[in-house]
């Protein structure tokens, strides 16, 4: 009973001096007293704040040993809790403080957005293109090989029979039209130029003496019977000189130049012009064959009938083979774009233009021969070449037509990057129609809006680093 009293009595007693705040005041408790105290816990806190009080009014007042085994299971947990507490608040406090300063000192950062100045953009090669409508192209892949333009193409035969006496042009040289690139030595063209010669003087001595026999009859000093045989040779040797004159033209010479050739020749007897036989060039172009050297006989039957080959392939032909299947879809003046048949030459394009569709279908194949007009102006399409070409077989007038380079995919989505004051901004879109180049707009981007169409992917890159930033 006294040592309930007595617990009781300094529980009192203590409590007196808690609420006063009088620490000094306060005696020091026993050893036992504090022990007991402790035992059914009225003791601990209280007890260490006091000490603490007690210690801070009176530092040179010694302290009193504490007990190895009075409290250790409470005064552990107490003494780890508080220590928690104390480091993960300040911790804590820490670590919010050092977000807080870093997101305070940069711009506020937005999702879907990236802050580029104009320099850095221009450094990154990022390319900006404004939004407008197009047409987009379908397109049909056939292969086809070129050939040479059959009305470009020309063969220098030889008309008349006889020896070649000169080669004027080697295999590859330019050739203008009408211009001469052989000479043969005939006697054939000599035959024709003679019989001209021959019909024309006589036609001019005919012409002097039917004139004469006009005048005596006029003058009644002829008889009628002498003027009309003068009249007949007269009209007789006019029809030679015509049929002379045509026979040349058969053979392509001009009689007025065989005439100047002819008092060119009495002039200089020892370079006659009566057996040469000049061969011309029929178009402009290219010698792209030589069959003949100078001595060979040619125009008799089994000689070379031909001696030059000329092509001018500033404009070739593609011969493509189109199935059934799809011969319906393909349309003369339609839009061609061919590339090489060959792996490591898809860099070099052209475009030409269909310019025949065959009604009739190959009966082996089950194709229909298609021809089209491709311009070669360097002459880098060579006939014999394989090539694949891309027939247009439709157009379809969209309102927003972007490139595809500009289409990135986000998180599964299709975004495009359009330009703002502060950089590029990220734009979902909905995709349509495409066709090689573009892709068909429906949502997401109206025309007139600037987006990146070059290197949209870096945008992407710095999108990716920008927003795991903002997550962290």
């Amino acid at each position: 009973m006294r040592i309930i009293l007595s617990v009781a009595a300094a529980a009192a007693l203590l409590a007196a001096g808690f609420a006063l705040g009088a620490a000094p005041a306060v005696p020091t408790l026993p050893d036992r007293l504090r022990q007991t105290l402790a035992s059914v816990g009225l003791a601990r806190a209280p007890a260490d704040d006091h000490d603490q009080r007690y210690a801070a009014a009176a530092p040179d007042r010694p302290k009193a040993a504490p007990d190895p085994h009075a409290g250790d299971d409470h005064a552990g947990h107490d003494h780890d809790h508080a220590h928690n507490n104390a480091h993960g608040h300040a911790h804590n406090h820490a670590h919010g403080n050092e977000h807080g300063d870093s997101h305070g000192a940069d711009e506020p950062h937005e999702a879907g957005t990236i802050r580029m100045r104009p320099d850095q953009v221009a450094g990154q090669d990022i390319v900006t293109r404004r939004v407008e409508g197009g047409t987009l192209a379908r397109h049909l892949l056939v292969p086809g090989t070129i050939t040479p333009d059959t009305d470009r193409i020309a063969r220098v035969p030889a008309r008349v029979v006889g020896t070649v006496a000169e080669m004027r042009k080697r295999l590859g040289d330019a050739v203008q039209a009408n211009e001469v690139v052989a000479i043969l030595d005939s006697r054939e063209v000599a035959d024709a130029k003679s019989e001209y010669l021959t019909a024309q003087v006589q036609a001019e001595l005919q012409t002097i003496n039917f004139e004469r026999q006009q005048k005596l009859l006029a003058s009644r000093s002829a008889s009628e019977a002498a003027f009309e045989t003068a009249r007949a040779a007269y009209l007789e040797n006019r029809l030679r000189v015509d049929l002379a004159r045509q026979k040349l033209s058969a053979l392509g010479l001009d009689a007025a130049e065989v005439a100047v050739a002819q008092k060119r020749d009495e002039a200089t007897p020892n370079q006659s012009t009566l057996r040469r036989y000049p061969l011309r060039s029929p178009l402009a172009g290219r010698i792209v064959e030589r069959k003949v050297d100078v001595g060979t006989a040619v125009g008799k039957e089994g000689d070379p009938a031909d001696l030059y080959t000329v092509a001018d392939l500033s404009t070739v032909w593609i011969e493509l083979s189109v199935p059934t299947v799809d011969l319906a879809q393909v349309r003369e003046g339609a839009r061609v774009t061919v590339t090489p048949g060959r792996t490591g030459e898809t860099e070099r394009r052209a475009e030409g233009r269909v310019i025949f569709v065959s009604p009739f279908l190959n009966p082996d194949t089950r194709s229909a021969r298609v021809v089209v007009a491709l311009p070669n102006p360097d002459f880098a399409w060579r006939p014999g070449t394989f090539v694949t070409a891309e027939v247009e077989i439709a157009q379809d007038s969209v309102p927003v037509r972007i490139p595809k380079a500009a289409v990135q995919t986000v998180e599964g989505r299709s975004v495009v990057f359009a330009r703002t004051a502060e950089g590029f901004e990220k734009r979902p879109v909905t995709l349509g129609r495409s066709d090689d180049e573009a892709f068909e707009v429906t949502a997401g981007l109206e025309p007139g809006a600037e987006i990146a169409v070059g290197n949209a992917f870096l945008l992407k890159a710095e999108l990716g680093k920008a927003d795991a930033g903002h997550a962290h």
